[in-house]
């Protein structure tokens, strides 16, 4: 056989017997190369039978939470406009895009009809105030007139009242001048009565008559005034469904106006990151699509949770007057806000919760671990503070816990942190 494979070697060319011996030189190291190295491994995680665990010395330092928002770019404004009353659209005065400034008029409804109804108005509130000023015209001679009447028979009957204590008159003819005397006194009261904050009933009710008729008329012109939708603020029209000709209904969407001016970015945060938030705060905010970061500020933490997303709103405000920047874009920025100056804390995987109580297990300079139980302070996504049962300088075990007790002699890995 051995003959048999020498014949079969001697047969193959010198390059087929270079590569086949080179195979076998590639087998034999990897057999070896995997031999010893399982060798070493197995020798490493058994040495001695121990545990192998990691470490990390606890030393007072600021303690730091990093917060993490994202969100989208929105506008400070971005405003639907619908008429406020139903009508035939007369001109439509912008386009999708266009720039307009506050004030300006952006769509007109026909107020050809108004415009009869706010005339005749205004013709009825002349003619009110007309009557108004012909009726105090009016009161004023009837005034006059009775109170002349009235002084002159009251000297009439105080005369003859003086003629009749001396006889000169009968009780009959005092009688009949007393009686026209009380007649014109009547007379004069009933018009004196009618006055009251400087004009009589009669003509007041004129007066109001005539208020009322401008009232109306001035209710119309407003009316004429909201047919004509106008720019609450400046911006960029962003939304257009409406065209001259067309019936539009009250309330129902027909532009938007989109206000750049400003942008800002909304985010969402859990309860325990909205509590450290505060307004003012500054930021860098990046947004991916324009691949640029710019300055921002805090303006607004909500003060109450979305039931429905159980979260809590953050506003971010751009610091920036970048046209670049659209409404709608993805954005995402990072915060680090000191938590405690000075503080122990460790590694979220070091703390052990069991029965209600926190541990931790302590390396000893024996090689030892001895459990403690610690006190728990403030939290972030990487550590916890401990506000009792350390102390600095300590050596904690923040792996492979589920194999150790109090007493128990383990290995440390050569990856030490700390």
């Amino acid at each position: 056989m051995r003959h048999n494979f020498r014949y079969n070697f001697q047969q193959l060319s010198r390059r087929q017997q270079l590569a086949a011996m080179l195979a076998v030189l590639v087998f034999l190291a990897a057999a070896l190369y995997f031999y010893f190295g399982n060798a070493r491994n197995t020798e490493k995680k058994v040495r001695h039978g121990n545990p192998l665990v990691k470490v990390e010395q606890v030393t007072r330092r600021d303690m730091m939470r990093h917060i993490v928002l994202s969100g989208q770019t929105v506008a400070d404004a971005n405003v639907a406009l619908a008429p406020k009353y139903t009508g035939r659209v007369a001109e439509v005065c912008v386009n999708l895009g266009d720039e307009v400034k506050a004030g300006q008029v952006l769509m007109v409804q026909d107020t050809g009809d108004l415009d009869i109804s706010i005339n005749q108005n205004a013709a009825a509130a002349r003619a009110a105030a007309a009557d108004a000023r012909e009726a105090a015209v009016t009161y004023d001679a009837n005034y006059i007139k009775a109170k002349n009447a009235y002084e002159l028979e009251k000297g009439k009957y105080e005369r003859n009242r003086y003629l009749f204590s001396i006889g000169a008159i009968s009780q009959n003819t005092l009688d009949s001048i007393e009686q026209e005397y009380m007649a014109s006194k009547a007379a004069f009261e009933v018009l004196a009565n009618q006055v009251e904050g400087g004009d009589a009933a009669s003509v007041q009710s004129k007066q109001y008559t005539a208020e009322k008729q401008r009232y109306a008329t001035d209710a119309l012109r407003r009316q004429r005034e909201d047919m004509l939708l106008r720019a609450p603020r400046d911006g960029v029209i962003g939304y257009r469904n409406v065209e001259a000709g067309a019936i539009v209904t009250a309330g129902t969407k027909v532009l938007s106006l989109v206000d750049n001016s400003h942008l800002n970015v909304d985010c969402a945060l859990s309860e325990s990151d909205a509590a450290i938030l505060k307004p003012g705060m500054e930021v860098k905010v990046t947004i991916d699509a324009l691949g640029a970061d710019y300055a921002g500020r805090i303006v607004y933490v909500s003060p109450a949770m979305d039931e429905s997303a159980k979260t809590y709103q953050v506003r971010i405000e751009l610091d920036t007057a970048s046209d670049e920047i659209k409404a709608g874009l993805f954005a995402h920025t990072a915060i680090d806000i000191l938590q405690r100056r000075d503080t122990l804390f460790v590694p979220k995987g070091a703390v052990l919760s069991r029965n209600g109580r926190q541990t931790l297990f302590v390396l000893r300079d024996d090689g030892t671990v001895e459990e403690r139980e610690v006190k728990i302070g403030l939290m972030n996504d990487e550590t916890e503070e401990i506000l009792d049962g350390l102390a600095d300088g300590d050596v904690v075990v923040v792996s492979n816990q589920d194999k150790l007790q109090t007493g128990t002699k383990v290995d440390v890995d050569d990856n030490v942190e700390g």
